[in-house]
């Protein structure tokens, strides 16, 4: 048979690297097997944890058996559910004297916090057409993809300082200030940086903010751990509230995501938020009608079942009691988990400093290991993590602490 040469133009691609990886762990079949890549929590035991909250939500909504629950949305996705995001995201409370902020916020549900990222760039792509894109370095690995496939130009700015394991603020600033250009977007992480663990300081992120507003660059925040990071919902937020409540002439957007403090990692629950300046908001409503635009071409709008979660839960005192209390549970048993970590790694005496596991936030360490230390922990330990030396602390529980320090030293003793 005559073989008919394709019209398509491809190559192929790296896999997604975290994705890879878990399937190379489900697939070994090593007893003391540990996986510290994806980022999902996990329980002391190692098992999924379908939050108290979400479960309880769930119970009633099924005893509802509300005959509406399998219908379309709006494009624009579920209403109630926008502004219950959006307050969430802000801080809003319901107060009159907060309709003004209100009239600021453009907000559209998303694909989860990926969908809201996505979504983000393709709009500022089509309607800001900014130079380039400010990414840290390092940055989530999907970042790079997103905006590539959005067109636009990616720039980097330095974040981490590998002799001190720290956040490299002064070469953020200096870098931002000599290189950036007006109308350029910085994507920001709000809270829980990912890799690296390391977040700006408060008076950091002032000084951050009030370069932008000088230097009129774009920030584009992405906020996928608001309260999962410290347990609290203010505190993971400050960065955002900062820049939304004083700096009321800079534009600005956040991707918010419900997948890490919820546990909706398969339900693709998100918003997405574009804020005008307080001259502006008379456009807000042609910002949601162009995002609708896009939304419609693509997905038509978000999915309906994690949206609806979100909303009885918020919707009662109880539940968002309880949901908060979720958001302690996890937020805390990360933090022991640092904690053990770096207690083993000390009783050990293990080669180099450690202290900075304790001083990260949230589900990631970047721990310094070298990629030959990270291929070493996989090949003779079973100890799956990124190349790059990102751990997903979730990962971690007493059981197996002892044995990834262990093997952690081992690595850092022999493997250059």
């Amino acid at each position: 048979m005559e073989k008919v040469p394709t019209r398509l133009n491809v190559a192929p691609v790296p896999p997604d690297e975290i994705f890879a990886l878990n399937g190379a762990f489900f697939a070994d079949t090593h007893p003391q097997k540990v996986s510290l890549g994806v980022g999902v929590y996990r329980t002391d035991d190692g098992k999924p944890w379908p939050l108290p909250a979400v479960e309880k939500a769930e119970k009633q909504l099924a005893e509802e058996n509300d005959l509406m629950r399998h219908e379309y949305t709006a494009i624009e996705g579920d209403v109630p559910f926008l502004k219950i995001a959006r307050d969430i995201m802000f801080g809003f409370e319901g107060k009159p004297s907060e309709e003004a902020a209100k009239a600021r916020i453009a907000s559209v549900q998303t694909v989860a916090g990926t969908g809201a990222n996505h979504l983000g760039a393709l709009f500022l792509a089509h309607h800001m057409k900014p130079r380039n894109v400010w990414l840290s370095n390092p940055s989530w690995a999907n970042h790079m993809t997103i905006w590539e496939l959005a067109g636009v130009p990616r720039k980097t700015y330095p974040y981490y300082h590998a002799a001190t394991r720290s956040f490299d603020f002064d070469g953020m600033m200096a870098t931002l200030e000599n290189d950036a250009e007006e109308g350029d977007a910085v994507l920001l992480h709000a809270c829980a940086h990912n890799p690296t663990g390391l977040d700006p300081n408060k008076e950091q992120w002032i000084a951050i903010a009030d370069l932008c507003e000088r230097k009129k660059l774009f920030p584009f925040f992405d906020s996928a751990y608001q309260g999962f990071a410290s347990g609290s919902l203010e505190e993971d937020a400050w960065a955002v509230r900062y820049f939304f409540e004083n700096k009321p002439d800079m534009e600005m957007c956040v991707a918010q995501s419900f997948s890490k403090n919820m546990g909706l990692y398969g339900q693709r629950t998100g918003a997405f938020h574009y804020i005008t300046n307080r001259s502006a908001t008379s456009i807000r409503d042609v910002i949601v009608n162009n995002l609708c635009h896009l939304i419609r071409g693509e997905f038509s709008m978000g999915p309906r079942i994690g949206c609806t979660i979100v909303k009885k839960i918020m919707s009662s005192e109880e539940l968002t009691a309880d949901w908060h209390n979720d958001l302690q549970v996890m937020s805390s048993r990360i933090k022991s988990m640092r904690e053990a970590l770096y207690n083993e790694l000390v009783r050990l005496k293990t080669p180099g400093t450690w202290e900075h596991i304790v001083e990260q936030n949230g589900m990631f360490s970047y721990t310094g290991l070298t990629p030959k230390q990270v291929y070493a922990l996989k090949d003779k330990y079973h100890v799956y993590l990124l190349k790059s030396g990102r751990a997903s602390i979730s990962g971690l529980s007493q059981k197996n602490v002892p044995y990834v320090a262990q093997a952690i030293d081992d690595v850092v003793r022999n493997v250059l």
